[in-house]
């Protein structure tokens, strides 16, 4: 008897390892194809950051649909699900190795729809039988009722997520081609297949059929599902909003990708281990962090570094822990295990419809990531730090006499620091005024609202404010490729354009100065520098092209007798030139061709050498899109350039060290590279910038570097180990880091 009973638990530890390890397979190549079809992705969209939230809205849709799957296929027996569920895979099969389908852009369709129609065909199948793994396998696991208890098994996939996330950046794109990625996932699903049959394999003497799906004592009404929702959608939604601001500012990178995804993930690994001690911790703590680092939550003045963007990914993680953990306390039995999980991933993918499709159309800004904190605060676990309010002798009509006095005096504090928050000069006053007004959330954390109102009452301070002005004034818009802000300066009298939190162009509103080139334009810059000398270079007809319109600062550089052309992904930026909000377009090169779509598609249809000049000024935010550095695009600008036809490429970046990269493209396409580093005396109205000049003729380069003995050009001595290609790029290389950490 003893012996039998030692066989069936020994039979029950290697089914549970079985289970395990074929859900930790599952996930890790489900997240682990999650950045690299972005990342195939790139040469194709561009780097805009709501690609990936376009990418992130695709994925949380197929993983509705496999719980759904998972859920529909629960009720039959388990050997017909084997059955169904193994064809299903091998089916999917053919749709390997993982790649971009060839579906051009539909006329009449957004990119907020075309992008996700394109990944869903690209990456479907394959991901929708993936994503039921974990829900189904946990589901075959119990249909034992030796097994024991399945949720332990979710921590597990959620590990395995964890981990195919951190092997993108960190193995798989430095060490393997886009082609070998593909190849090597093949693999992995192969593997996947065979674990999935064995574990089919080893409950097929389970004679009983799948478990019914019955009512429990404790019967789950519409206010419990509602709420499962609703702790599923805001980590769901406030990871798609941290990612934005995370790829706005610093690069569109599955390296920074992954970070907030990860952290999600990594909140379930927490909230649904057996131990509860972790989870318990953070739920307790996430409350302060979330008033300390939700208080920036509003600021879209300046730039951030890694510090704030640290604050930003622990507020994501302290959230998604606590919120994710109250919804495990709030599991049912393992008879409505896939119903729960079904509810959790349509609650993910509310989250993420909101962030990705509503919110661009909706708002003006990113109002989407303080809306999602304020939900956050009103949701999560809210246990008291100091409990002053159960102490003897304080009555209930004290309590609020207190609670009265200390909102006021967190409004006086938010008022003062109001004042002193985005002046750099007092940046230890309002260090101290948002360390007391911390102090006071915590103090009314025994009620919930005075929290909330505490809380919003920061986001306003700390910059909010002037935020919430640009909205009523009207100065923000809203496209698919980012958040513009157009304000008029009355003390400068001037008008500036800014992408995200980067200054991308100004004009002055005096006529008399209509004209001149300013911000990374002006006169010494490397841009106004080369075409300058155009002229006496091409000749009078030369014809110049030019990547990025932004303000159109560059027409005012345009010479009689020269054709130009504007290539411009975004129309919201070619209207603000059509409205007369600036006019250089208009005033200086009102003939100028402008043709809209991705740059590099676009250059690839010209005819061979159309263009004499080419200037790449292609930004997002402060991000130089990836697909346009690589080999490939630099063959598409040599075919769209005359034989002796100049290159120029402004690479000016806050976090990113880009010169190593152009220089060896340089090297591997035969080309002379000059570098100009241009630090202006007026800082007020010209900007310092980096401009490349690249050519095949040296002689051009030659006349570029001797025009003018003032503004000295350099041979561009920097190299990368390689050029980037549009299989094979790394960006860890070439991160500033003393830069992210706001160091000198």
């Amino acid at each position: 008897m003893a012996r039998g009973a030692g066989l069936r638990a020994r039979a029950g530890g290697s089914a549970r390892n079985l289970f395990v390890a074929t859900i930790l397979v599952s996930s890790f190549l489900l997240f682990l194809v999650q950045p690299m079809v972005a990342r195939m992705a790139l040469p194709r969209l561009g780097g805009a950051p709501n690609v990936w939230n376009s990418a992130m809205l695709v994925y949380q849709a197929l993983l509705l649909a496999g719980y759904a799957y998972a859920h529909m296929l629960g009720r039959l027996p388990l050997r017909r699900q084997a059955v169904i569920h193994v064809a299903l895979l091998l089916l999917a099969a053919l749709t390997l190795p993982v790649g971009l389908v060839a579906l051009p852009p539909i006329a009449g369709l957004s990119e907020t729809l075309w992008v996700p129609l394109l990944l869903a065909l690209s990456i479907g199948p394959v991901f929708f039988v993936v994503s039921a793994q974990a829900p189904l396998m946990q589901r075959w696991f119990a249909a034992d009722p030796a097994a024991g208890q399945p949720w332990a098994l979710y921590a597990a996939s959620n590990l395995g997520s964890f981990a195919g996330l951190l092997a993108y950046p960190l193995l798989a794109e430095p060490l393997l081609s886009l082609r070998a990625q593909a190849v090597a996932w093949s693999a992995g699903f192969a593997l996947l297949v065979a674990l999935v049959i064995c574990a089919a394999l080893s409950r097929r003497k389970l004679s009983l059929p799948a478990p019914v799906e019955v009512e429990e004592s404790a019967p789950i009404g519409g206010r419990t599902i509602a709420l499962w929702l609703l702790l599923s959608a805001v980590p769901s939604g406030l990871m798609l909003s941290t990612t934005t601001h995370l790829t706005t500012d610093i690069f569109a990178m599955p390296l920074i990708w992954v970070i907030p995804l990860g952290l999600y993930l990594l909140s379930f690994v927490l909230a649904f281990a057996d131990r509860r001690g972790a989870v318990m911790a953070v739920s307790r703590g996430a409350p302060v962090v979330v008033l300390f680092a939700g208080s920036y939550a509003m600021l879209s003045n300046g730039s951030g570094t890694l510090w704030m963007a640290g604050g930003a990914c622990l507020l994501l993680f302290c959230v998604a822990t606590a919120l994710h953990g109250r919804l495990y306390d709030l599991r049912p039995g393992p008879t409505q295990l896939t119903r729960f999980y079904l509810a959790m991933s349509a609650g993910g993918a509310l989250g993420g419809v909101f962030t990705a499709l509503i919110a661009p159309l909706v708002f003006d800004w990113a109002w989407e990531h303080p809306i999602l904190i304020l939900a956050a605060a009103l949701l999560m676990p809210l246990e008291p730090l100091l409990r002053w309010r159960n102490t003897d002798g304080i009555e209930p009509g004290m309590a609020r006499i207190a609670l009265a006095l200390l909102l006021a005096f967190a409004a006086f504090l938010s008022w003062q620091l109001n004042n002193c928050a985005l002046h750099p000069e007092s940046s230890l006053t309002a260090l101290v005024l948002t360390v007391f007004l911390i102090g006071t959330g915590v103090m009314v954390m025994v009620w919930r609202g005075a929290f909330v109102a505490v809380l919003a009452m920061a986001m306003v301070a700390q910059g909010g404010i002037w935020t919430i002005r640009a909205t009523l004034a009207g100065e923000r818009t809203r496209s698919y490729f980012g958040i513009y802000t157009l304000r008029d300066d009355a003390d400068e009298n001037m008008r500036t354009l800014a992408h995200g939190t980067t200054l991308h162009g100004m004009q002055s509103l005096d006529p008399a100065h209509s004209r001149e080139a300013l911000t990374y334009y002006g006169p010494t810059s490397g841009a106004a520098l080369a075409l300058k000398a155009t002229p006496a270079i091409k000749g009078a007809g030369a014809r110049v092209g030019v990547v990025g319109l932004g303000t159109g600062s560059l027409a005012c550089q345009a010479r009689p007798g020269q054709r130009w052309t504007f290539f411009e992904i975004d129309p919201v930026v070619l209207d603000f030139s059509r409205q007369g909000r600036f006019t250089f377009l208009s005033q200086c090169a009102p003939g100028a061709r402008v043709i809209l779509g991705d740059a590099r598609l676009k250059l690839a249809g010209l005819p061979a050498a159309s263009l004499d000049v080419l200037v790449i000024d292609a930004f997002s935010s402060d991000a130089i899109p990836m697909h346009l550095l690589t080999r490939e695009a630099m063959q598409v600008y040599l075919r769209a350039l005359s034989p002796r036809g100049l290159l120029m490429l402004h690479i000016s970046n806050r976090y990113i060290d880009l010169a190593p990269v152009i220089g060896s493209t340089a090297q591997d396409s035969g080309l002379g590279a000059l570098s100009r580093l241009d630090f202006p005396e007026d800082t007020t109205r010209y900007t310092p910038s980096r401009w490349i000049a690249l050519s095949r003729d040296r002689a051009v380069l030659s006349a570029l570097a001797h025009g003018d003995a003032d503004s000295p050009w350099s041979p561009l001595e920097e190299r990368a180990a390689g050029p980037w290609t549009d299989d094979h790029a790394s960006i860890l290389p070439h991160v500033r880091w003393d830069r992210l950490t706001g160091t000198p």
